[in-house]
């Protein structure tokens, strides 16, 4: 969330971020709402200070032993009026929270302005697409008919959105798994947490999933329970409610999870195959950092998901996403996009964002500077170091041979067991 005190002091400048991230907020509502609630606060404290003073003089008269029914008939009638008010605070405070928990986060000054994704600017590229002597295929009709996908077994287990990986499928995801996982362990400097996969709404409220996206998630229906959408949520919220020393800052975070989201606002949209689904896997990776130093941590975590294709072999490209097409909660993001041979164009398959200090704002996690001031918010990061399944999407189309096999790359091999072919 944001500095709610910034909002009240640069109104324009706030509606101006709200039309250029294409956002519809009631902002005249949440000023109006600020005003009542600072003006009735200020209504309550005068209303106590008059019935101390009051409760004083009561005490005096009685010590005088003159009469102060009158007195405390007053007294009486303004604790009403005093407890009237404090139900009437708790009312605006209950909706300005809940107005205050759905505004994004403002835009570092770097983001370019734009309406949505044709307005992102391209960064660089990794990577010559393969010119293929051969169309190549799609990954649905080469998992298929070399018998590692499912596709009509996960509608049948669950439903649409849901696949079955089988045999050489399953092994070369769970070997994409570990080779991420030591690459961000061994050489990236992360920490591996295994975290739980359902987690509480505060835990959901703090990194921004909730409330605005509760439609997009899956809810326990019995318990304060949500099965997590990436391990961002998890991984974020270590540190809620805790105040740091800067020397124990950056921290360093990373996590294999199966993440889970609806989907809603997706209707129609990649149906066929695994490229958009209810259930995914995914390695994520989180940083807490000091805010002199977020930028350039933003950097290399987008290095970081960037080696994993360029060992891998796989051409991608990064770009970063205009204000119109930037995450809720993100003050800028890098997405990396792999080049797919079947759409013959890139798609995101990695996102790292710097959040700053909003997400920090929610969960209350902050850290003491060595200069012995005021503790201050961290700044959060988070970033796919990447998504399990649209790498194994990206690795088939462009491993893919003539004959309908599929190469595995030389990196891979050792965490597959020595498979160099899926034939």
């Amino acid at each position: 969330m944001l500095d709610i005190k910034w909002v009240r002091e640069n109104t324009e400048e706030f509606a101006a971020m709200l039309a250029n991230r294409n956002y519809s907020f009631p902002l005249d509502r949440f000023i109006e709402l600020d005003s009542m609630r600072r003006e009735t606060l200020l209504e309550v404290e005068a209303l106590k200070e008059k019935r101390n003073t009051g409760a004083k003089k009561v005490g005096m008269k009685k010590k005088a032993g003159e009469n102060a029914d009158e007195l405390m008939e007053e007294m009486r009638l303004i604790g009403e009026k005093v407890k009237e008010l404090d139900e009437k605070v708790g009312i605006i405070e209950a909706e300005l929270d809940d107005l205050a928990m759905r505004i994004p986060n403002k835009p570092h000054d770097s983001v370019p302005v734009g309406a949505d994704e044709n307005d992102n600017i391209e960064i660089r590229k990794h990577g010559k697409p393969r010119e293929f002597s051969f169309e190549p295929k799609a990954h649905w009709d080469l998992g298929e008919p070399l018998g590692i996908m499912d596709f009509e077994k996960g509608v049948q287990l669950a439903e649409s959105r849901f696949t079955v990986l089988k045999g050489a499928g399953a092994r070369l995801e769970r070997a994409l798994m570990n080779f991420m996982l030591d690459l961000h362990t061994t050489q990236h400097g992360f920490t591996e947490i295994a975290p739980p996969i359902l987690v509480n709404t505060g835990t959901m409220s703090g990194t921004g999933q909730l409330p605005k996206f509760a439609e997009d998630l899956y809810k326990c229906a019995n318990d304060d329970l949500w099965l997590i959408p990436t391990a961002e949520v998890p991984l974020t919220n270590l540190h809620a409610g805790e105040i740091m020393n800067e020397s124990d800052l950056p921290k360093y975070y990373c996590a294999f999870t199966p993440c889970f989201r609806r989907e809603a606002g997706s209707y129609g949209r990649d149906m066929r195959g695994m490229l958009r689904q209810h259930q995914f896997d995914k390695v994520e990776m989180v940083k807490l950092s000091t805010p002199d130093k977020s930028y350039e941590e933003l950097e290399h975590m987008t290095n970081c998901a960037e080696k994993v294709l360029q060992l891998l072999g796989i051409p991608y490209r990064v770009i970063c996403l205009c204000t119109g097409d930037m995450g809720f909660g993100a003050a800028k993001t890098y997405d990396i996009e792999v080049w797919l041979p079947s759409q013959n164009c890139y798609r995101e398959i990695s996102s790292c964002s710097n959040c700053e200090d909003f997400q920090a704002r929610r969960m209350g996690t902050k850290y003491r500077p060595a200069s012995g001031t005021k503790p201050r918010f961290v700044h959060t990061l988070n970033g796919s170091g990447i998504a399990i399944g649209r790498c194994l999407i990206a690795l088939m189309e462009n491993y893919q041979n003539e004959d309908g096999s599929i190469t595995v790359p030389d990196a891979l091999r050792p965490y597959a067991g020595g498979m160099e072919t899926i034939k």
